[in-house]
């Protein structure tokens, strides 16, 4: 499977920069990064407020559009309106627990609040659905630390059976 010919999306989830009230900035560097990985893909964004059904129907309605990968930045915290984990389960078929477990795990080496992190990973069908921090620091470091278990489990999710 040619993953670099891909559409892949990022979905910001804020409360405050759905408002205006702030700028999203995470939402954009996970971007970069995506487009630094996969240059020829399709990216979609969209930015929500933090509504649980809301959330859900964006990622039901870009997994059943094809997006191979589906990036939320925002929501994974411990506030009271955080339900981005709580949508996403609602919405995957399977989970895949070790990719959140590293994002904590690595992050945790040089901030120990990312072992408060909710987020999750998993699959609706072939598409893989990954919760990312919503800080600037946060995203970009999460999303590093999980890029070559995001591109083998892109391949294997896509029925490639190859392993490194």
């Amino acid at each position: 499977m040619n993953i670099g010919l891909t559409t892949l999306a990022v979905l910001t989830i804020s409360d405050r920069c759905s408002q205006g009230l702030q700028q999203d900035t995470a939402g954009p560097a996970a971007v970069a990064l995506l487009r630094e990985q996969w240059p020829n893909a399709e990216i979609r964004t969209a930015l929500l407020p933090d509504e649980e059904p809301a959330i859900a129907a964006m990622l039901t309605s870009f997994s059943h559009d094809g997006v191979r990968l589906i990036l939320t930045v925002g929501g994974t915290g411990l506030s009271p309106r955080d339900r981005t984990p709580e949508a996403t389960r609602s919405v995957i078929d399977r989970d895949v627990p070790g990719i959140a477990e590293a994002m904590r795990s690595i992050g945790a080496q040089s901030n120990p609040y990312a072992w408060l992190s909710r987020g999750i990973a998993g699959l609706k069908g072939p598409t893989l659905i990954v919760n990312l921090p919503g800080s600037l620091r946060g995203a970009k470091e999460s999303l590093v630390s999980i890029l070559a278990l995001i591109k083998h489990g892109l391949e294997v999710a896509a029925g490639s059976q190859t392993h490194p």
